[in-house]
């Protein structure tokens, strides 16, 4: 009798001391601030690369002995507690009231955009059109206004390209396993999942809500 496959994946263990880099993995703040993405590239350089540049793979991916070194190297940890701390500024900031003068109490910005691109760890755009959108985001965020943005969650994105001997360019489109980006499903009251219903033409579509 044939056996059952299965998928089985081992991740690193994070050090108590580390802890919170989940956290930063998981907030696209990462995406805009620099020193917050340098911390990650220090752990691994070359794996830091090759996965695009994204904590969240990074994290399933690097080497368990490198996190325990790394929290026991004060040089790193001096570079880990800066990184936290301005993050903790920028999350606990007050409100501000640029740019939200037209506002009226409890108003909400809704943003809807067919796609955004924030960094390339999240590949949900295609061209200059995301990109400005992303912007839109990143700079709504820094004013602190209340805004949300609508888009569609691209099982391929961006595509690699290449070049072959002969000037060519080929384009190649890879699925992108969501477990490895930036996002979590958005859940009900009772912690099940969030599904909406919409009407289209012919039918009704129903859609799975998740968070950046």
């Amino acid at each position: 009798m044939p056996g059952t496959p299965f998928h089985l994946e081992v991740n690193p263990q994070l050090p108590p001391r580390l802890a919170r880099l989940e956290e930063l993995a998981n907030n696209l703040w990462y995406s805009w601030d620099r020193p917050t993405r340098t911390l990650f590239a220090r752990l691994h350089p070359s794996l830091w690369g090759s996965v695009g540049h994204s904590p969240k793979a990074f994290l399933k991916r690097v080497d368990q002995q490198r996190l325990l070194d790394a929290a026991d190297d004060p040089v790193f940890l001096g570079n880990y507690a800066r990184v936290l701390s301005a993050f903790d500024t920028y999350n606990n900031e007050p409100g501000r009231t640029n740019g939200a003068q037209h506002l009226r109490h409890n108003d909400l910005v809704a943003y809807f955009c067919f796609e955004f691109g924030f960094h390339e760890s999240l590949p949900i755009y295609s061209g200059g059109l995301g990109i400005l959108a992303g912007d839109h985001c990143k700079a709504a965020s820094d004013l602190r206004l209340p805004f949300v943005a609508v888009g569609l969650l691209f099982r391929q994105g961006y595509f690699l390209q290449t070049i072959d001997n002969e000037g060519v360019q080929h384009a190649i489109y890879r699925d992108t396993d969501f477990d490895d980006l930036p996002i979590t499903p958005v859940l009900r009251e009772d912690g099940s999942e969030l599904h909406v219903q919409v009407e289209m033409a012919d039918r009704i579509a129903e859609v799975k809500v998740w968070q950046v």
